[in-house]
């Protein structure tokens, strides 16, 4: 990690950025090396790099300030929400500036009327709930990092959740975003009313991982809360059987509100993590959430209860919203229970069809055994969306390369049975090399042209998502002022 730099053109030249940006930003740089050590890294953290500045604007203005000065002196510049990026997405650069937008958190205009919200980026998906929810209104998707995680994270990586199985992820609770473009220029797209024909520049931007420009502004939708939300909790005794079901309840034409997956593994780590009340002995486990009327959710509860007990399975309701919670709060807690199995983690994202669901859970047992390292399932079975979590001791010699290894065959896997790289924690740097798998030359190709219509000189979040250099896409040096800033290394730790 080249910090401080010792070139000495390299040092006069970070003085110059630095004295730059504490004129647009005079009380949010930060330059020194503890401080900087905080952004050196996002939840994918078994990566470290020190950015070269990090500035940590207040407004729109001084992002566009910014921005206009990154542009015009080819530096690159990262944007950073939270930093709950579970791909790296959000890994800052030693040659550039890394924004962040904690610092905009405003909650701008709760608009019953048109039932949508105006926030600022930094706002967090769970204070967005918080600001409607005593009138009976709430925000849909709901990642398991919703009270850290900020709106302008989730519109970078098109994030979901636990309940977009039936309310979809970001991208269908997005009315507009106001953005700015590389070079400063402020842009408004889709609004109150959504987006009104032309090009779905707005889908566009959901999801496109902090390459296209920053986005300062947020509206999204709001939802009434259903009169009647009931949750039950079924238990199998083989996997498979568990996958089967989730097949049969969607092909049934039921569509519950959440359809979470927990294998034996990971259901007994909950429970001993924080005591959910799951059944012992389990195999595997479905939780799973009806709303809506009353007569809607009964007949989906008796439909869903009888698919069950034919695939072999026995289902309990929750009682209470007491009980309803504790069982929730075992979901919720996946990720952290697995510190009780082993010190390190990577969390997988791979999305499947779900009639492949019972061959892929087969498959990655094999490779669990192939690599000799263990892994949990648990994840969004209801829309195919897996989040394997493999378990392995970073100290010991050789298993983070057998870990990620073992993490791109899954991935790979997914792909091969006509599913895709990821559902909702993007692409990053993670699964940058995968890209190949799943598009061809000519689609990456594309994508590429789309990137530099928005950003020609290829500085917005650059080594990330595409996995080969190309003149505009992605520059492996930036040249300012005669000097060549270090590329990016991302050391492991």
């Amino acid at each position: 990690m080249l910090f401080p730099p010792t070139d000495s053109r390299i040092v006069a030249r970070r003085t110059e950025i630095v004295a730059a940006l504490k004129a647009i930003v005079p009380d949010g740089v930060v330059a020194d090396k503890s401080g900087l050590s905080t952004f050196d890294t996002d939840a994918f953290s078994a990566y470290h790099q020190m950015p070269l500045v990090c500035v940590l604007p207040s407004n729109r203005e001084q992002v566009s300030a910014i921005l206009k000065y990154a542009q015009g002196e080819g530096v690159p510049i990262v944007p950073r929400g939270a930093g709950t990026s579970l791909s790296g997405g959000a890994l800052p650069r030693e040659d550039g500036i890394l924004i962040g937008m904690g610092r905009m958190k405003r909650i701008l205009e709760i608009d019953y009327e048109n039932g949508c919200l105006v926030v600022e980026p930094g706002v967090t998906n769970l204070n967005i709930t918080k600001a409607v929810e005593a009138s009976g209104f709430y925000y849909a998707p709901d990642p398991s990092s919703q009270v850290a995680c900020t709106i302008g994270g989730n519109v970078a990586e098109n994030s979901g959740g636990l309940h977009c199985l039936k309310y979809g992820l970001t991208t269908n609770n997005l009315l507009g975003v106001t953005m700015v473009l590389p070079g400063g220029e402020i842009v408004t797209l889709g609004g109150k009313a959504g987006c009104q024909g032309g090009l779905d520049l707005l889908g566009l931007v959901t999801g496109s991982e902090g390459l296209l420009g920053v986005v300062v502004e947020v509206i999204v939708k709001m939802l009434r809360k259903p009169p009647v939300t009931r949750t039950l909790l079924a238990s199998f005794n083989s996997v498979p059987a568990a996958g089967q079901c989730v097949a049969a309840i969607i092909g049934d034409g039921v569509v519950p509100a959440a359809m979470e997956f927990m294998d034996r593994r990971c259901a007994e780590a909950v429970e001993a993590y924080n005591q959910p009340g799951y059944p012992a002995g389990a195999e595997a486990i479905l939780i799973m959430d009806a709303d809506g009327v009353e007569a809607d959710v009964s007949d989906a509860v008796s439909r869903i209860t009888d698919i069950v007990a034919r695939c072999g399975g026995v289902t309990v309701e929750a009682t209470d919203e007491k009980q309803r919670t504790r069982i929730w709060s075992g979901r919720k807690a996946a990720f952290a229970a697995m510190g009780r199995l082993a010190p390190d983690m990577i969390c997988m994202d791979g999305t499947i069809p779900r009639h492949a669901l019972p061959q892929v859970l087969d498959e990655m047992a094999k490779l669990s055994e192939q690599y000799g390292l263990g892994f949990c399932n648990v994840f969004h079975a209801g829309d195919g969306n897996l989040h394997p979590l493999i378990i392995f001791d970073m100290m010991k010699p050789g298993e983070f390369d057998k870990a990620e290894a073992f993490g791109a065959d899954i991935l790979r896997l997914c792909v091969k049975v006509g599913g895709v790289l990821t559902g909702e924690h993007g692409v990053g740097v993670e699964k940058r090399d995968l890209m190949t798998d799943m598009f061809t030359a000519e689609d990456l190709a594309q994508q590429g042209r789309v990137k530099c219509a928005f950003d020609a000189q290829g500085l917005f979040n650059p080594g990330k998502v595409f996995p080969t250099l190309s003149a505009c896409v992605e520059q492996g040096h930036v040249h300012v002022h005669g000097a060549q800033l270090p590329h990016p290394h991302l050391p492991r730790y």
